[in-house]
């Protein structure tokens, strides 16, 4: 598996796999997908993008950005995504791995997730798994695609 920062001819894939998350409506915020356009700018406008691929293809990406501005402007954030056929084969932690160390690389000093979705189990294991701390939860934090309120989980990650 080779994570390595994206390139404009990544940004179809980059799209499809994004808009999958986003569709599923059980782990990111968006309601919104992407197009080409708003692709392009919205991954150039994260700190960093990156893609995982394996033989040619990519099976996942991430963007990782600051999680605030200013005086918390040194803990960051990122988000993954990982194309439904290839997930539990390993995109995930190479994905957050590569995320985690490019984020100290940029100077940040803290990863802050703030919203796992709680029935996310795998993203959350994955995420004890590689050191990240669980800080608490917070009832009824995210809707759900069907409709219901779901508890959300913080998690940070020293750099």
């Amino acid at each position: 598996m080779n994570v390595r920062k994206y390139e404009e001819a990544d940004l179809p894939r980059m799209a499809e796999i994004w808009n999958q998350v986003v569709e599923d409506g059980i782990a990111f915020p968006q309601l919104q997908t992407l197009k080409l356009d708003s692709a392009r700018d919205f991954f150039a406008g994260q700190s960093f993008s990156a893609v995982a691929e394996e033989d040619g293809e990519i099976l996942g990406l991430y963007i990782l950005h600051p999680n605030n501005e200013g005086r918390c402007g040194h803990i960051a954030n990122a988000s993954y995504a990982v194309d439904r056929s290839a997930r539990g084969k390993g995109a995930g932690e190479a994905l957050v791995s590569h995320c985690l160390e490019t984020a100290a690389a940029l100077g940040f000093r803290l990863m802050q997730f703030n919203a796992v979705v709680k029935s996310n189990l795998g993203a959350i294991h994955l995420y004890e798994k590689l050191g990240f701390v669980r800080i608490g939860e917070v009832p009824g934090g995210f809707l759900m695609k069907d409709g219901h309120y779901e508890d959300i989980v913080l998690f940070y990650h020293t750099l």
